[in-house]
């Protein structure tokens, strides 16, 4: 079944659809959420929670690709989740570290006005990545977007583990440099 028919069960409020989301997408979502969690448990109940929001979201919502909304839903819940239990217990982890390598190329959010400028943000950050070479987009989307450790990201690109270190840290710099040309404050 193709993301078309599923998105059309969801708006038929069939209960299929999530069925179908599940097998189509569920193992995707649950290794992403696993990436971020570190635990296979916390992971299924992040799938499921996602699973429920796209239900609930869809109608209105259409999404163009239901791999990619449902990957955005599970990394939300996933995040939300690792920030509640990191609050609980100080701690770290792969996806702490590459969100904190992030940091200083990209604003925090602290107002009601900043949210306005994080439309830009997003935008801006669109066009980085569509500027990017294939290989460069790669390896950013799998550390930055989906939390993959820098040895993964390394194996995926065919690259050593300093290599995709040194890829890394010079995109970052990239991007920084990006956001300030366009005028997006740090």
């Amino acid at each position: 079944m193709d993301d078309q028919e599923m998105i059309s069960l969801f708006f038929r409020r069939d209960q299929d659809a999530i069925r179908a989301a599940r097998d189509q997408y569920g193992g995707a979502c649950t290794a992403l959420a696993r990436r971020i969690l570190g635990s296979g448990e916390d992971a299924e109940e992040c799938v499921s929670d996602a699973l429920l929001s796209a239900w609930e979201s869809i109608p209105p919502q259409r999404p163009r690709s239901l791999g990619a909304y449902l990957a955005a839903l599970t990394r939300n819940q996933a995040l939300d989740r690792l920030r509640r239990d990191s609050a609980r217990k100080r701690g770290g982890g792969e996806a702490a570290l590459a969100l904190h390598e992030l940091e200083e190329s990209i604003p925090a959010p602290s107002s009601v006005e900043d949210a306005v400028e994080s439309r830009m943000l997003a935008e801006s950050l669109d066009r980085f990545l569509r500027g990017l070479p294939d290989r460069d987009r790669r390896a950013f989307l799998r550390r930055y977007w989906y939390l993959c450790p820098v040895k993964e990201v390394a194996r995926l690109g065919g690259m050593s583990d300093s290599a995709a270190a040194s890829l890394l840290r010079r995109l970052r710099k990239k991007l920084k440099q990006h956001l300030e040309k366009e005028g997006i404050s740090l």
